[in-house]
């Protein structure tokens, strides 16, 4: 057998290997390739209308790319503003909502959590409104109140990662406002 034949093809063949897996040709993913396809980003999110739905429970629930908390309203969701920010303060007296986590999620549900003068919901604790205990993103949930029609919801997540929100139909003629923060970029 000729092994200076093989030799001098090896090179050759290790070279081809590489720039294939450089291209992605070799089974690896592009570079540019979205984490669970989500191109979402961590910008604000806004949709400037108000309702007359009130609000009647705040939820959470894990995803396999993200972690996902669902505000329940009594009626049509009108808007909402979900942002990161240096602090979440409660609505009405300016106070900080302490989070833990890197990063802080303000969810502003243009809805009230009452019904003329009628508290509809009010979480058992304010701290901790969900469990999220072995979450991949969220790190705490937090109230920070209901006032003049909007209600605020602190979350504390584990980076500033990418988030969107949706609006979904719910039930009895209700709707949900949906916040999915994915675990990684």
């Amino acid at each position: 057998m000729n092994t200076s034949r093989l030799t001098g093809r090896l090179p050759a063949t290790l070279a081809a290997f590489a720039l294939a897996g450089g291209l992605g040709l070799a089974g690896a993913p592009p570079a540019s390739a979205a984490y669970c396809g989500i191109t979402w980003g961590s910008t604000a999110k806004t949709v400037d209308a108000y309702s007359r739905a009130h609000i009647t429970d705040v939820r959470s629930g894990r995803h396999e790319c993200f972690d996902r908390l669902v505000v329940d309203l009594e009626g049509q969701a009108g808007g909402y503003t979900v942002r990161y920010v240096d602090t979440v303060v409660q609505d009405g007296s300016g106070r900080v909502v302490p989070l833990r986590g890197g990063a802080r999620l303000a969810v502003i549900v243009h809805a009230p959590a009452y019904d003329d003068g009628l508290v509809t919901y009010l979480p058992s604790n304010r701290r901790e409104v969900v469990d999220v205990r072995g979450y991949s993103t969220f790190r705490q949930v937090a109230w920070a109140g209901s006032f003049e029609g909007r209600t605020t919801i602190g979350v504390g997540v584990r980076a500033r990662l990418p988030v969107r929100v949706i609006v979904l139909p719910g039930h009895d003629g209700g709707s949900r406002v949906v916040v999915d923060v994915a675990h990684r970029w």
